[in-house]
């Protein structure tokens, strides 16, 4: 559904976009994630065909987006970070308007802005002035702007940005409904977001894509970082020393302030190293109390954290 092979755009003599290359699959829901700065709008507004690229083709639905841009904006649906919206219309005399710009024939403009009224729950709220609106419901209406020429894909450049957590719970589960019938590109750096709602990962950094998989994928590829939580009871620096000593131990961090016992920590270990039964034999041979032991799994954030630090 979307081809993206060797992308680069240049901004005075600096790469924005730096060699990127992806596929999304039909009804797949792909997380863009990077820094601010890392290139995602620059990528979303060169395939939205919002401004060429340097080098490079991007293809979505089979059309080129710099020879057939008409086509392809025709499939595609475009919710950038700010919200296109006419603070001074009501939410439907603005979809109306939008509807009429995106060429929908005048038998099918009243029910298909109905449609995305209801599609994105702004019943309630149709005549009022989108300017008066909370910053939710303004999101809503932006997302709306984009389905109303029923679009096979669905760009979402930071969609929940600057949202309370409320907001952002019902903006989430209304793109997840949305997704179920098209094909998604989310764009944010948000890493919940992409746990949440994507079936894949692209993550970039510096203009350059440095990873591309599953969540679960990706995790498993730092697989043998290995983390271990335990719980003491017995001295903190003895421990820590003792700890750190033993080979194949990379770190050991403190998971609270407080230097009394029990003494709460995360081990790290070296690549397919399990060290547990070491550390059980050493902390019960130093007469220490082996309160708790367990494996700590890593998240989208320790990954993307891992990856972005690494570049």
């Amino acid at each position: 559904m979307i081809e993206v092979e060797h992308l680069s755009k240049i901004f005075n003599g600096r790469k924005a976009v730096d060699d990127v290359s992806f596929y999304v699959g039909k009804g797949e829901v792909l997380g863009f994630l990077g820094p601010n700065g890392a290139g995602k709008t620059t990528t979303m507004r060169i395939l939205t065909c919002y401004m060429p690229s340097t080098d490079g083709t991007a293809r979505i639905a089979g059309y080129d987006v710099f020879e057939e841009s008409l086509e392809v904006r025709k499939r595609i649906g475009y919710l950038p970070e700010n919200p296109p919206i006419y603070p001074e219309m009501s939410v439907e005399s603005y979809l109306d308007f939008v509807a009429k710009i995106k060429a929908t024939p005048s038998s099918r403009r009243k029910a298909q802005v109905d449609k995305v009224i209801e599609e994105c729950s702004l019943g309630d709220v149709r005549r009022r002035i989108v300017g008066r609106l909370s910053k939710g419901y303004k999101q809503r209406v932006g997302l709306a702007q984009a389905l109303l020429n029923d679009p096979e894909v669905l760009i979402l450049d930071e969609p929940t940005i600057g949202l309370d957590p409320k907001q952002i719970h019902e903006v989430r589960s209304l793109i997840r409904n949305l997704a179920s019938t098209r094909t998604v590109i989310l764009s944010t750096h948000i890493l919940p977001e992409v746990s949440m709602t994507c079936n894949r990962v692209v993550i970039i950094n510096k203009g350059k894509v440095v990873a591309m998989d599953t969540p679960e994928g990706l995790a498993a590829q730092m697989k043998g970082a290995e983390r271990i939580a335990l719980t003491v009871d017995g001295p903190p620096q003895d421990i820590r020393e003792k700890i750190q000593s033993i080979e194949g131990v990379t770190g050991i961090h403190s998971n609270e302030g407080g230097t009394d016992a029990p003494y709460s920590f995360t081990v790290e270990c070296r690549l397919d190293t399990d060290l547990r039964p070491v550390l059980a034999s050493t902390i019960v041979s130093q007469g220490w109390g082996l309160l708790e032991m367990r494996g700590v799994s890593i998240s989208l954030e320790d990954v993307f954290i891992n990856l972005i630090t690494q570049e």
